[in-house]
């Protein structure tokens, strides 16, 4: 066997981008516990649920961009790193529909998607990869941006933070309704490309 045809090393599990990942699953709980604290009337729990879900998105940009740039993307990231991100998503849905401020049937078409999705993507890693669309990465920033508008208190601020927290919510408002048509069209979208890989003739074997 020639150097070039040697085998790249393993990449090890043990590394940032997968422990950035870890952190992020095991913060859901302490996220919903903050969210859904005093049914979310308490607004200091409430700006703390803010944070958490501000970091967890950070830290997922982080992950990414450390496991490309490094080659570091393994098995357990591939796996990991997107049910990171529809777990703490999820909670946010969930959490807002139980606090009564977002309608439930938007968390369900959501959540519904979301899953049917990452799990289809998951089923058919080894055979093909399919790349995030345009639309999926705009739904998935829209989701973030939106989710954080309505995770933190800025309808309940007072005084002088009335009308601005007013306007943050409105465009969170706009946002999540932008996300919730991008996750319908985006998962359509979906479907169609996996429907069309499978289509393409296997090429015969040597």
């Amino acid at each position: 066997m020639s150097d070039g045809d040697q085998a790249l090393p393993a990449v090890s599990n043990w590394n940032v981008p997968n422990a950035l990942t870890t952190f992020r699953i095991l913060m859901v709980p302490v996220f919903g516990w903050a969210l859904l604290h005093d049914g979310g009337h308490d607004n200091a729990w409430r700006w703390l649920a803010y944070g958490l879900f501000a970091l967890a998105m950070v830290t997922d940009k982080i992950d990414g961009d450390l496991a490309r740039k490094h080659n570091l993307v393994t098995d357990f990231g591939k796996i990991a790193d997107p049910i990171a991100d529809k777990a703490i998503t999820g909670m946010a849905f969930i959490g807002l529909s139980v606090i009564g401020e977002l309608w439930w049937w938007v968390t369900v078409v959501v959540l519904v998607r979301e899953w049917t999705v990452t799990l289809a993507r998951l089923s058919i890693a080894r055979r093909v990869v399919m790349a995030a669309s345009r639309s999926g990465k705009a739904k998935t920033m829209a989701q973030g941006i939106a989710l954080g508008g309505f995770v933190g208190p800025f309808r309940h601020l007072s005084g002088a933070w009335d009308i601005p927290g007013d306007v943050v919510w409105w465009l969170a408002a706009v946002l999540m309704a932008l996300a919730f048509v991008l996750t319908l069209t985006s998962g359509a979208e979906f479907v169609s490309d996996v429907v069309r890989h499978r289509r393409r003739p296997t090429p015969p074997s040597a």
